[in-house]
């Protein structure tokens, strides 16, 4: 009796995963904890080359593949040709066509009060934090495999409010909205959708003030219920999380991410 066997030398492709802003801050926390989970990188980066590359190299260094390219994430307008980029690294690092995982992570902190805040500051953290994320996602989601995953950052700001961050908390709730949307239109392709929320976290972000300002930090630890500010760390694992096959059913959902702030 003839019998036919699999081959035992068929390997599943590596994931690849591209995250936007992966040269800094949480960015680069959730690109490092990503390769830490086996997969591949490809992240963006909008003006410190050098600071993308090194993070590029820390990738390498645990045996991942990586690539970083430019882009700003509030221009929307390049956002074909910057699809088009994407096609051929993919090509030429990965002999791909298409990747699998997409962390629409890019933001900028603007603080102004309601009567301070100006139409040019509106606009910029409007066509980052929203218009960008909505617009590339739907200039990248050709080049993305069926059965992938997409997250996008929200902020705790988005739940409880702070002075100074109107603008912000509201493009954040946009994009919480978004989020179940996108989870619902892409849901045939089998791709889910789910946001991310940190709380306050100890970055450069929004000039730092959170990791520098110690009168502002020691706020933020009195209303947490663990009784600190965030680290980095405490975000890119959660991030990493969502893209392992462990968190394939969760979808269309909010994680926040903020050690319990203002409960």
């Amino acid at each position: 009796m003839h019998t036919t066997t699999t081959p035992t030398n068929a390997t599943t492709p590596t994931p690849i995963a591209l995250i936007t802003g992966g040269s800094r801050g949480l960015g680069k926390n959730a690109a490092l904890h990503i390769a830490r989970q086996g997969m591949d990188v490809i992240l963006t980066y909008r003006s410190r080359a050098d600071e993308a590359e090194a993070v590029v190299q820390e990738i390498r260094a645990l045996g991942r593949q990586a690539h970083a390219l430019q882009l700003d994430t509030g221009h929307v307008g390049s956002f074909t040709a910057f699809a088009d980029t994407v096609r051929h690294t993919l090509a030429q690092t990965w002999q791909r066509e298409r990747f699998d995982f997409l962390v629409n992570n890019a933001g900028v902190g603007i603080h102004a009060s309601l009567m301070e805040t100006t139409e040019a500051q509106f606009d910029a953290l409007c066509n980052i934090h929203l218009k960008g994320v909505f617009f590339l996602s739907q200039a990248l989601l050709p080049l993305m495999n069926d059965g992938g995953r997409i997250i996008n950052i929200s902020s705790g700001l988005a739940r409880f409010a702070l002075p100074g961050y109107a603008v912000y908390g509201a493009l954040k709730g946009g994009v919480e909205t978004l989020t179940r949307y996108m989870a619902k239109e892409l849901g045939p392709r089998g791709i889910a959708v789910n946001v991310v929320a940190p709380g306050a976290i100890e970055t450069d972000f929004g000039g730092g003030l959170v990791r520098d300002n110690a009168q502002l930090n020691a706020f933020v630890s009195a209303n947490t219920a663990l009784g600190r500010a965030g680290v980095p760390d405490d975000i890119g694992g959660v991030v990493a999380s969502l893209l392992t096959p462990a968190n394939r059913w969760v979808n269309g959902q909010r994680i926040e991410a903020s050690g319990g702030m203002f409960l």
